[in-house]
């Protein structure tokens, strides 16, 4: 199956356990890998059998910027299921949300959830 990537999506959102989190907010970043056939939008050079990149990061956005949500987890399942709704050509996507700012002890550069969704499962 064909990809599209948009990686490292900068958004900011409301989301953690922390009342500190749902009120000041947070850098979120977003890596989708977008699968489908792109041999038809290939072969005829027709953005209408492809899926628009600005839209991706339009719904992603909405989705990231949009509710606040406790977990990561769940931002992550209502991305995957707003892009398969929108985006009809669409067979599968894979999603990475990273969080680079959790409120918890240590150094690293990330935390992460990454899931993957398909019309099919």
């Amino acid at each position: 199956m064909d990809k599209i990537h948009l990686n490292q999506m900068e958004f900011w959102g409301y989301h953690g356990l922390f009342p500190e989190e749902n009120k000041l907010g947070q850098r979120f970043y977003v890596d989708a890998q977008l699968e489908l056939d792109l041999k038809p939008a290939a072969a005829s050079d027709d953005m209408t059998k492809s899926i628009d990149y600005g839209a991706v990061y339009e719904v992603t956005k909405t989705v990231v910027e949009g509710e606040a949500y406790a977990l990561v987890e769940t931002v992550a399942e209502k991305l995957a299921g707003k892009l398969l709704q929108e985006f009809s050509i669409l067979e599968a996507c894979h999603l990475k949300v990273y969080k680079p700012d959790p409120p918890i002890p240590g150094h690293y550069k990330s935390v992460a959830i990454e899931i993957s969704r398909s019309r099919h499962s």
